[in-house]
Parts: C-alpha cells; structure tokens; sequence
C-alpha cells in the first residue's frame, strides 16, 4: 500500500514539479504522430514537414505527419485530444484551427481551451490586404477615403463564413469605420480569380502566395498586416503605418499535446524544437515558404495563444459571427 501511494506520489510530482517520471526519461522510444488538420500538400502541411524532419533530427526519433482533414481541423483536433498524452501524438494547430474554431464554433465537441497544451510556436507569416490594379486607389488611405465616400457599393471575397481573412476583414470595417459587404467563397483561389477579373474589390490573402502576381501587376498590395513589414514586399506598408492604428494579425502555426501531456516531455519537445529553428537551412527553408521559423517555449506559446483568443473573440463578439459545426 504504501509503495503505490509512493509510486502515485512520484508520478503527481513529475507532472508538476518537473521531476521526469520514468517515462518521460525514456522519451521518446517509438515514433511521434504529428496530426495536420489540412490535406496534404499545402503551405501548412509543408511547414509541419519540416518542422516534423528537424524535430525528429533533434530527438533522434522519427516524427511521422498524419493529415486528418474536415470540418475546419476541429475532427484532428478533437482525435489528438482523445490521443494518450505520452508526447507520442501532437498537433500541428494554425491560427484557424486553435484560435479562429475556438471563438467562432458553438458546439464543439471539445472544451478549446484545455483539450489541448501549448507546446512551441513554430512559425508566423504576414497577412495583406490586395485589390485588383485599376480600382482608383493606389494606397490604402485611398481606399479608406473609396469606402467611405460610396458606403455598401464595394465588396470583399473571403475563403469562407468564419475564417481568418473574414475575421481580418470585419476588423479592418471596424477600425476604418467603413462599409463594404462580404462575399464568401469556398477557399481563397475562386475569390483571387473574381478579384482579378474585378468583379470584387478586395481579398486579404498571405503575402507568399501573392507575390508573384503583385510583380506581374496582377493586383495591388496596399497593406500588411502585421507590425513590421514583410521582407517579400518591402515596399507596402503595414495597416498601421496605413493610418489603421491597432491593426495587427498574423497566420501562425504552432506545436500542441494532449492536455495531460507531462510536463517534461512537453518542455523536451519545446527545447529540441526551438534549437532546430536555430539552425540556417531550416531558417533558410522556412523563408522560402514566406514563413519567420520561430521555436518558442510551452510557456510563450501559453501567452501568445491567449493573446490571440482574446483579440479574435473581440472581433466576433462585435461582428456577430458564430458557426456550428455539421
């Protein structure tokens, strides 16, 4: 009896105190999972296959990805939570599918805050606001002024009721205090196809997909989204500096584990992670696909994540947008 209340006490001690239980001094023996909530193929499913490779390179274990597409990440996001946390099944969540299903979604079938812990935050990449080249606006203090002065003429296409780029464009209605109505599609290429034949007039897309068509006059880059500008378009300004205080989202995509993860084990991933952002190739790779690597503790990511959730709800409590799930 009193060795189990022993053995009870010691593994109480690991999860809290940072004292490696037994397996998590072992960890890792076999193979991880790391669960994409997207098809294969992707700017997203490409990030989590690198960052699979160089953490499986750092813990000399092999990291496997599994694609589980449908409903938006909430079908893998709700299977890794079901997962046993023993650090051998994790999820590669994005801003959509850890932050934008959380505030948007009314019946999950899982509890978004504490289903899941916070592991690393493997990369973050700008947001822009485009338009099509021949809509009388050259920058976005013009396009404000546009909006303005004709209220409910213009629209913007988003890849969908809910998504980011919809919730990015109800913030920037909100701060600039203009009217322009929403058009959803299903996905952003139809909505960049009728933005190019200006048949709408504006889409909020990454900046990597788009830069090629902004070199070739395609469409017109006014702004980006975040704090500092882009290294792809150095030229456009952020919202901010754009005359839009306040103004500031980014895509990310980070590292979570099963809620009852050990402590451990999760600070082991961190670590291993944040040293392989380090390291020049996977900077250099990361870049190609428009992406700053980042590699953060369980503990930023913990922050930076509540952050997020907070300034999204924002945007739908005054938006008014919910969904459900089919």
């Amino acid at each position: 009896m009193r060795k189990n209340c022993a053995i009870a006490l010691s593994a109480v001690a690991a999860l809290w105190f940072g004292v490696p239980s037994p397996a998590a001094a072992q960890f890792p023996n076999k193979p991880i999972r790391l669960v994409v909530p997207f098809a294969a193929g992707g700017g997203v499913d490409l990030m989590a296959r690198l960052a699979a490779k160089a953490l499986g390179e750092e813990l000399n274990q092999t990291v496997v990805v599994e694609n589980q597409p449908g409903a938006g990440g909430t079908v893998a996001t709700s299977n890794v939570a079901k997962s046993e946390p023993d650090g051998y099944t994790l999820m590669f969540h994005t801003t959509s599918s850890s932050v934008i299903n959380a505030v948007t979604f009314t019946n999950l079938k899982y509890d978004p805050l504490t289903a899941l812990a916070p592991v690393s935050l493997v990369s973050r990449f700008p947001l822009a606001i485009f338009t099509y080249p021949d809509l009388p606006a050259k920058s976005m203090g013009e396009f404000v002024a546009l909006l303005k002065a004709n209220p409910g003429k213009y629209n913007y296409g988003s890849s969908g009721y809910g998504s980011i780029v919809h919730l990015g464009a109800e913030l920037f209605k909100s701060l600039a205090q203009v009217d322009i109505k929403h058009i959803p599609y299903k996905g952003n290429a139809p909505a960049l196809t009728d933005l190019m034949a200006s048949r709408i007039e504006m889409i909020i897309d990454g900046v990597p997909p788009q830069v090629a068509n902004v070199e070739a006059g395609k469409v017109r880059a006014l702004a980006v989204t975040t704090k500092m500008r882009s290294e792809k378009l150095p030229n456009v300004p952020t919202m901010i500096e754009s005359g839009i205080p306040g103004y500031e989202l980014s895509f990310w995509t980070a590292i979570f584990a099963p809620a009852a993860t050990p402590r451990p084990v999760v600070d082991l991933i961190a670590g291993k992670l944040g040293e392989a952002m380090q390291k020049p190739e996977l900077a250099r790779r990361m870049k190609d696909l428009g992406a700053d690597g980042v590699g953060s503790s369980a503990d930023e990511l913990d922050r930076f994540w509540r952050q997020e959730l907070g300034r999204y709800r924002r945007i739908v409590e005054s938006s008014g947008i919910r969904l459900e799930v089919d």
